[in-house]
């Protein structure tokens, strides 16, 4: 048994990670296995609610699973899986499903921007996507879900849906809390005005696994301005540089721009080697792992027998809850 608090979060498998989605994910999940009893996991149920090529979709899962280990998750430390292998995620949420308003769920502002995303394609799982959200967090009894404070709603809901659940039902689910983790906002290198997202294009982004010389061409091209640094894509570059490179740069970028005289190329130059280097073993350690896909497989099997036993254990207790077992 353990003390410690319970945190649940996943990624979907939709194609290569950028920064964005490293830093707004990944980064605070190796630090957060440390503290707190994890059950990472990548969420391909979630990943079919958009358009996607199925051809794709098994090496998307074990890609994700590379970056994720070779990026610094340890199996030893947190439960890694994939949220398929999990059946009583769909179940626990087909029961939730009977008891959230669609009232709570036409409120989601990230469903309308999905739906305008993909006007083509506005299925019911886009819609009901934040009830399967709350069964793959409440059904490991989370204490707390990290996010950035733009998913509060999402939380907020997954604890409602845990009230409506005990209310009916009694005592079964934690009504878990945020955990603000810290996620600075990185835009799209060509369009900066934009988030960084892969659904913009690749000259849009850098992802984790670009090499030294893709980084390096990338930065070349973003936009910039005068040198005073206040256009958005010299606060880009800038926020970056805040991340990647050391404090005494970044502040000397600081004052150049403070007096119009910042130099783009050579910010855009060292930066490039700076994200570089960061990602240097991380990229060695998931080029090792494709190697050995079946090695992957292993640890996500692994990890998916932990989370089963603690999802089989709920499902029970709920079954009994709502009358279905006999």
């Amino acid at each position: 048994m353990t003390n410690k608090q319970t945190i649940v979060s996943g990624i979907q498998p939709t194609g290569r990670l950028h920064l964005g989605n490293y830093l707004g994910a990944l980064k605070n999940f190796i630090k957060l296995q440390n503290d707190y009893q994890c059950y990472f996991f990548i969420a391909d149920y979630h990943s079919i609610t958009e358009n996607y090529n199925p051809k794709d979709k098994p090496q998307q899962i074990l890609n994700l699973a590379a970056d994720m280990l070779a990026a610094g998750l340890n199996p030893k430390k947190c439960a890694l899986f994939v949220q398929s292998d999990i059946p009583a995620h769909t179940e626990l949420a087909w029961i939730f499903n009977c008891l959230t308003p669609i009232s709570y769920l036409e409120r989601m502002t990230q469903y309308k921007d999905k739906a305008a995303r993909q006007k083509e394609n506005i299925n019911v799982g886009l819609f009901d996507y934040p009830v399967l959200q709350a069964a793959d967090i409440l059904i490991y009894h989370a204490t707390a879900v990290p996010v950035g404070q733009d998913q509060d709603q999402h939380v907020e809901l997954t604890r409602q849906v845990a009230r409506f659940f005990n209310n009916r039902f009694g005592q079964t689910f934690t009504e878990p809390k945020s955990l603000h983790t810290e996620t600075p906002k990185i835009m799209s290198l060509a369009d900066p005005d934009k988030k960084m997202s892969k659904s913009l294009g690749d000259n849009h982004c850098l992802y984790i696994d670009d090499e030294p010389k893709i980084i390096a061409a990338k930065l070349a091209k973003a936009p910039t301005d005068s040198g005073d640094a206040k256009s958005a894509g010299a606060k880009n570059l800038l926020t970056l540089s805040k991340i990647f490179s050391s404090e005494k740069l970044y502040n000397q970028y600081l004052a150049a721009a403070k007096s119009g005289g910042l130099r783009y190329g050579d910010l855009k130059k060292n930066l490039a080697a700076d994200i570089a280097a960061h990602f240097t073993d991380y990229r060695q350690a998931k080029q090792t792992l494709l190697k050995n896909p079946d090695q992957i497989r292993k640890v996500l099997a692994a990890g998916a027998r932990v989370a089963s036993a603690v999802a089989k254990k709920t499902m029970a207790e709920v079954r009994e809850k709502i009358g279905i077992s006999y």
